[in-house]
């Protein structure tokens, strides 16, 4: 599908979306509602287990990496119980990587009951806060995903969290405390997010974000996947950040199998990313050094982490066996706030992989940020 057609589903989806929801069909504003429709959640495949929240389906306005309105869909899940301790705290949950087509989204993962991440979720739940969870830009709405475009992660985490408090069965306060959190290309999305909030969502009380595994540099990441089982990863970014900004014309520099290969790779979950590509260089798939391109070149120092502080206090994690997101990334991250300023709390974790550093750290992720919704004080250690 060549980009004009892209831009003109995009923009036919989003029209289709508005009257979703009768009363907020006139929404216009970045976390505004466009449709809160009650789901269910489950814990194993099947519709097996069901997770004891209330939960809504969303769709909400958000703003896309060049700064155009746009629509996200996300989920929401409030706990049944009363919160006993004042506002009910929100956490904006950023998962991971989960693909490229609709069907990946998580919204469709949790209905379906194969949401690996509502284990970490649950840690949440069971304190008492609200988590809202972004599809982000393109995945499970028209158009194609924006994989690893970072202003429009960032944007989608935050309006996940305006939008949450604007649902009125939730019973949610915009004065209660907020909170961040996400591991890989959750842990990007959650730092974007504590960078773009002070002037994108300034009325947000975001009291802490926790990133973990972030792919800070997109074009060391790429670099250090090329030729690997999960240059995958490295491909479907090439293709998230092509449908985030039109003049890349990534198709242009494709050799005729590149084209076969990325093309059948846009609807793609993550494990038949690794199936199709794996082993794969860029290199033999492009005509030309794409990432080396004068558009690609500033597209991609675009959205390098660590230009700006977060004025909320940030704990950082990263698994020094990481394979997928080298250690080194995540330690210059920290390096690069702490010069500028930002409260920074570092560990660096034992886990052997990028997966178990996810398992190892979310447990520490979320007691630091219970820390934070309980309004003690944030030591850093830079």
């Amino acid at each position: 599908m060549n980009l004009r057609v892209r831009a003109l589903v995009s923009m036919i989806g989003v029209f289709l979306l508005l009257p979703a929801l009768g009363g907020t069909a006139r929404a216009t504003s970045a976390g505004d509602v466009v449709e809160a429709r009650a789901t269910t959640v489950y814990l194993a495949p099947g519709r097996l287990l069901e997770v004891p929240v209330k939960a809504w389906h969303l769709r909400y306005r958000s703003t896309s990496a060049t700064g155009e309105p746009n629509v996200v869909s996300g989920t929401l899940l409030v706990p049944a119980a009363p919160y006993p301790l004042g506002r009910r705290p929100v956490v904006g949950y950023a998962v991971g990587t989960h693909g490229l087509g609709d069907q990946c989204a998580p919204s469709a993962a949790m209905a379906g009951g194969t949401e690996a991440e509502l284990a970490i979720m649950s840690l949440m739940l069971l304190k008492g806060w609200a988590v809202a969870v972004t599809d982000y830009e393109g995945l499970g709405t028209p158009g194609d995903h924006t994989f690893m475009a970072g202003l429009s992660q960032g944007h989608a985490v935050l309006d996940a969290i305006r939008a949450a408090v604007r649902v009125p069965d939730a019973n949610l306060s915009g004065a209660a405390p907020v909170v961040v959190m996400g591991y890989s290309q959750g842990g990007s999305s959650a730092a974007w997010a504590a960078q773009l909030q002070p002037s994108y969502a300034p009325e947000l009380r975001l009291r802490g974000v926790a990133a973990g595994g972030v792919p800070a540099d997109l074009r060391a990441v790429a670099d250090h996947l090329d030729g690997t089982g999960d240059f995958g990863l490295a491909a479907a970014a090439g293709l998230g950040l092509d449908a985030a900004y039109p003049e890349l014309r990534l198709e242009s520099h494709l050799t005729p199998e590149g084209a076969a290969l990325f093309g059948d790779a846009r609807d793609d979950c993550v494990s038949d990313l690794r199936a199709k590509l794996g082993g794969r260089r860029l290199s033999e798939l492009t005509t030309t050094g794409v990432l080396d391109l004068p558009e690609w070149r500033a597209r991609l120092a675009e959205n390098r982490l660590g230009a700006a502080a977060p004025k909320a206090p940030l704990f950082l994690y990263h698994a020094k066996g990481d394979e997928i997101i080298p250690y080194e990334l995540g330690r210059t991250l920290r390096r690069e706030y702490c010069a500028r300023g930002a409260n920074v709390l570092w560990t660096g974790l034992p886990a052997g992989s990028h997966v178990l550093g996810a398992v190892e750290g979310a447990p520490l992720a979320v007691a630091w940020l219970a820390t934070r919704v309980a309004g003690l004080p944030a030591i850093g250690d830079c």
